[in-house]
């Protein structure tokens, strides 16, 4: 077995095929969390005809893309910001509101610490606790928030938990963070692959709140990371305004902002990743139900957090007989407050999903009876 120098992601297909000797291009990542579906099916058909706006700017307002995004989310086009990815957008939040001490809400993603940090502030931890199913504390959280906290970050649904936060208790911590002058960034990369998305999204309180602000991409639903194409969305005009003074002018390429324009309305798409998505979250979590050498946690994303109850078994053994096979998946011991019994994958068409599955459950010593 090869020594594990590093923790693998989802896009370092290259570092695979150099340690592995697997050609990238026969991987099947579970673990980049991408679209099975691929590109928008409007997008690959209609985008070609679009070349030549390469030998022109864009739009320095992104107008026409902005409108299409606020159709898509039912917002205000005005309290929507475009940038290079949502990672463009929290590193601005965080340069724009220079948090001495930051509250994340984790196990979750490592950029928000790491910008955070790059600001010169300190990134404490709220800790979802597996005792809990990973689920949010709500009382626990406001015992936390202190009024020395500047910046309170919330990934919702939580990656690599699958965990969610109903908008009524988004509300709830939206109340107690404005009493104590706490400002709130949510990333919402992954909530249109939830069950109940309207219910879900926090879109709606920033119309109440200005103490918000709700950062999404086009990289995991749209299945276009390659397109850098991300957006904020904040009732705080001011914020807003610095912001989009303080960014880079077209951050974002006329073929992505042209991009971006078509797949929004592609409704065909939109529909048939969540029928698939939904079906194949359930279906897993059936065939998982029985099997006591693994725990899983209730997913409401597009990817599931399971936990190994075998004792002889870890995270990277998993990990090293996935990829073996071709099949990559998420070793979570590089997440806070996760060891080596946690691996995450995401769901990808039927096929793809049993034929892991058939892998992960012979390792742990289970087979369908």
């Amino acid at each position: 077995m090869i020594e594990q120098k590093e923790h693998f992601h989802g896009s370092d297909l290259e570092k695979i095929e150099k340690i592995y000797g697997i050609k990238k291009e026969t991987i099947i990542s579970f673990s980049a969390n991408v679209n099975p579906l691929g590109i928008s099916y409007k997008l690959k058909e209609e985008l070609p005809s679009h070349i030549d706006a390469i030998s022109t700017y864009p739009d320095r307002e992104y107008t026409a893309l902005r409108k299409a995004i606020a159709n898509y989310i039912k917002a205000d086009h005005q309290d929507i910001l475009v940038g290079n990815g949502s990672t463009e957008l929290i590193s601005l939040v965080i340069q724009l509101l220079h948090p001495k001490k930051a509250l994340i809400v984790g196990p979750t993603y490592s950029e928000y610490e790491h910008e955070i940090s790059l600001g010169g502030g300190r990134s404490h931890y709220f800790r979802l606790r597996e005792s809990e199913d990973f689920l949010l504390n709500e009382t626990a959280l406001f015992e936390t928030l202190t009024p020395d906290t500047d910046l309170l970050v919330i990934c919702n649904p939580n990656n690599p938990t699958s965990s969610q936060i109903t908008r009524r208790t988004m509300r709830n911590i939206l109340d107690c963070c404005k009493e104590k002058g706490i400002f709130v960034m949510v990333d919402e990369t992954y909530v249109e692959f939830s069950e109940n998305c309207q219910e879900i999204t926090s879109i709606p309180l920033t119309e109440y709140y200005n103490n918000i602000i709700i950062l999404r991409g086009i990289s995991k639903f749209f299945a276009a990371p390659g397109l850098r194409l991300g957006y904020a969305i904040c009732g705080n005009r001011k914020l807003m305004r610095e912001m989009d003074g303080f960014k880079n002018p077209w951050t974002i390429n006329s073929l992505a902002a042209i991009a971006g324009e078509i797949m929004f309305t592609d409704e065909r798409y939109i529909e048939d990743t969540k029928r698939l998505i939904s079906t194949e979250r359930s279906r897993i979590c059936k065939l998982l139900d029985n099997n006591p050498a693994i725990k899983y946690y209730p997913p409401h994303a597009n990817f599931i957090l399971l936990q190994i109850l075998k004792e002889e078994i870890t995270s990277y053994d998993l990990f090293d007989l996935a990829i073996r096979k071709g099949f990559m998946i998420r070793d979570c011991s590089s997440f806070p407050f996760l060891d080596n019994k946690y691996i995450r994958f995401c769901f990808m068409n039927q096929e793809d999903n049993d034929a892991l599955l058939d892998v992960l459950q012979r390792a742990v010593g289970y087979t369908e009876p």
